[in-house]
């Protein structure tokens, strides 16, 4: 079996399984959503969304940060004369990489406090 014909035979697998749990888990939804266990799985979704947001952005975060420093000392290795022209943009890039950072701790905060009973 060929690859493309291997991807096609997981991707409908994989639909036809998500579309099944669909159908059962909106009966199960109706049960629950009269005791009012819905917030509580707002709640829960919440929390699970702001360790992954803080997660994206340090992973994200590094590994931007360690690419723009590598061109960065490539640059300056090749031609020491550019230096600080290419230091100067540099930081400011870090910087800015960094901002990003800090939004999505913010975020991550924001969607804790949000978890919170």
């Amino acid at each position: 079996m060929s690859l493309k014909k291997t991807a096609v035979a997981t991707g409908a697998a994989l639909a036809t399984l998500a579309t099944s749990s669909l159908a059962f888990a909106q009966a199960a939804a109706e049960e629950v959503g009269k005791a009012g266990a819905n917030v509580n799985d707002v709640k829960g979704w919440a929390a699970l969304a702001a360790g992954i947001a803080i997660g994206a952005a340090a992973l994200g975060g590094t590994s931007a940060q360690g690419r723009a420093t590598a061109a960065a000392l490539d640059g300056i290795a090749r031609n020491p004369g550019a230096a600080p022209r290419i230091q100067t943009p540099m930081i400011l890039g870090l910087a800015l990489i960094e901002s990003l950072v800090l939004l999505g701790f913010v975020i991550a905060f924001f969607l804790q406090g949000y978890a919170k009973p």
